[in-house]
């Protein structure tokens, strides 16, 4: 199915371009060690990613802070493990995790490739609810942020995905139309959903081929981008 008359994509980033699962084991990897913290670093990305995906969903919907983010991920990891952790610690261990992540810098399969693909077609945004330092980082590190006009983040725009205001801040930094804009993205709530909600078509990247309601157009990888695009 190809899309016809757009001129703005615009992108998530973490979980969609950035591949944030392997970027935030190697991360702990790293930790874990360092701080002779003892749980194997395997065992212990398979609880946090649950745990930091329902922390993240409290976050969009206002319920936590930031900070409480940060830390409550991390804390509830550890007791899921057994493994006793004092504040002192758990916070040197936050502070390094948010300082190594963006510094690796694995994409997902096609990723570059198609930025380069829809360069030429359309102009290029990011709209993400990760903090502003550390999302220009990712973009840097892994050498993608020169495809992007603009980059709107939730710190800029005041509001998270799925809120209309983010999605309204980032048309009018992008100098885009609701009609000729579309939002690619693998959350379907936030992404998807938010996008279709203020009226913007949406593509959910739904890599790991979960059940989606079949009205919701989806890539499996990215480069099926091309064909759509």
């Amino acid at each position: 199915m190809k899309i016809h008359n757009k001129k703005a994509v615009f992108f998530d980033l973490d979980h969609t371009l950035w591949d944030f699962e392997k970027n935030s084991a190697l991360a702990f990897e790293e930790i874990l060690q360092k701080y002779n913290v003892g749980v194997g670093h395997a065992q212990f990305n398979e609880l946090y990613s649950p745990i930091n995906a329902k922390y993240w969903k409290q976050y969009r919907d206002g319920e936590i802070t930031q900070m409480q983010l940060r830390y409550g991920r991390l804390k509830d990891s550890f007791n899921l493990l057994g493994y006793e952790i004092d504040d002192e610690k758990l916070h040197l261990v936050s502070e390094e995790y948010i300082r190594l992540l963006p510094i690796n810098n694995h994409l997902f399969d096609g990723a570059v490739e198609v930025l380069e693909y829809l360069k030429s077609r359309y102009t290029l945004h990011i709209i993400t609810n990760g903090p502003d330092v550390v999302q220009e980082l990712k973009l840097k590190n892994a050498n993608i942020g020169h495809y992007f006009t603009t980059i709107t983040n939730s710190e800029k725009a005041g509001h998270k995905k799925p809120h209309a205001g983010i999605f309204e801040y980032a048309l009018k930094a992008a100098n885009a139309d609701k009609e000729t804009s579309i939002m690619i993205g693998d959350c379907i709530e936030a992404d998807v959903q938010g996008a279709l909600d203020y009226g913007i078509d949406a593509i959910y990247f739904n890599e790991h081929k979960l059940e989606a309601h079949p009205s919701i157009t989806q890539v499996n990888h990215l480069l099926d981008l091309k064909k759509m695009l």
